[in-house]
């Protein structure tokens, strides 16, 4: 038998005891250290993104509003520096600046016509003067017109391919001087570029089936200047000149796997990644983002 203490406990009831007590300290020693893991993870979360692109300067044409002015805010958002152009829209252009600057963020709105050669030209030597450099050029900006082809006039269709397909080939020749390896070019398309589906948008799907072979074309050229050069093709997406609850917004909506629009978020998502460090081996890439409405 065994022989108990004064308390009356076994000597097995006193080993047994410590180890129960002993695996309950370490138990809660275990849980305090995965709660701690856990919160700095979450602050990792919450400040990684905000250095991810630390101190690049980046210039986002047609960025007053829409996709563009998502995109410029998701980079001042990671640390960017950022300059934006605009046609007419002034004030909010000028909104667009302070909104980046909130964020500690320098800021620049540059009017620009993107269908005047030396505009475009402009717009990219201005930024080089007042952010010191370039690192990442978006060619976001862009127009529509839709209607018949037999009917279009020349104005239109020459507006529709300046501002959508040679802008992006003048901006990029204008920034590759300034760009240095580890560099980004990044052009916003459309889905419609691979897809037509309603008649009426042969001149628009034309300007934006160009940005494919532009980029592929421009990602071997500059490839051994470690420069990647890739393209992002929105599908629908909630926009003033594209509402959700627009004329077109049903139609747009069936013909996508998830039956709705996306934000500018979710184009800026995109290109913000391609412009990260996690997209250095990717150019020459076209990457859609279109809720399927390519599928």
């Amino acid at each position: 038998m065994s022989k108990k203490n004064p308390s009356g406990m076994t000597r097995r009831n006193v080993i047994y005891g410590a180890a129960t007590g002993m695996a309950a300290m370490a138990a809660a020693s275990i849980a305090t250290s995965a709660h701690a893991a856990t919160q700095a993870a979450s602050q990792d979360a919450k400040v990684a993104p905000t250095q991810e692109l630390a101190g690049k300067r980046v210039l986002v044409t047609g960025a007053s509003r829409g996709i563009g002015a998502g995109i410029a805010l998701a980079f001042a958002d990671k640390g960017a520096d950022v300059v934006i152009t605009y046609l007419r829209s002034a004030d909010k252009a000028a909104a667009m600046v302070k909104a980046i600057e909130a964020k500690g963020r320098r800021a620049v709105a540059i009017q620009a016509d993107s269908a005047d050669p030396a505009a475009v030209r402009r717009s990219v030597e201005e930024t080089v003067q007042r952010l010191g450099g370039l690192d990442i050029l978006v060619n976001n900006v862009g127009i529509s017109r839709s209607g018949p082809l037999a009917q279009m006039s020349l104005d239109d269709i020459d507006a529709v391919l300046h501002v959508n397909a040679r802008s992006a080939a003048l901006a990029s020749q204008a920034a590759i001087p300034h760009l240095k390896p580890g560099g980004r070019i990044i052009t916003v398309g459309s889905c419609l570029a691979e897809r037509v589906p309603y008649p009426n948008l042969t001149v628009y799907s034309m300007s934006k089936s160009a940005l494919l072979a532009f980029t592929r074309g421009l990602a071997r050229e500059l490839g051994p200047q470690d420069i990647t050069v890739n393209l992002v093709q929105p599908g629908p997406i909630d926009t003033d000149q594209n509402p959700a609850n627009g004329d077109w917004a049903e139609p747009n909506k069936r013909l996508t796997s998830l039956n709705r629009y996306g934000k500018p978020s979710d184009i800026a998502a995109a290109v913000t990644f391609l412009a990260s460090p996690a997209a250095q081996f990717m150019t020459g890439s076209v990457v859609t983002v279109d809720a399927g409405f390519n599928a």
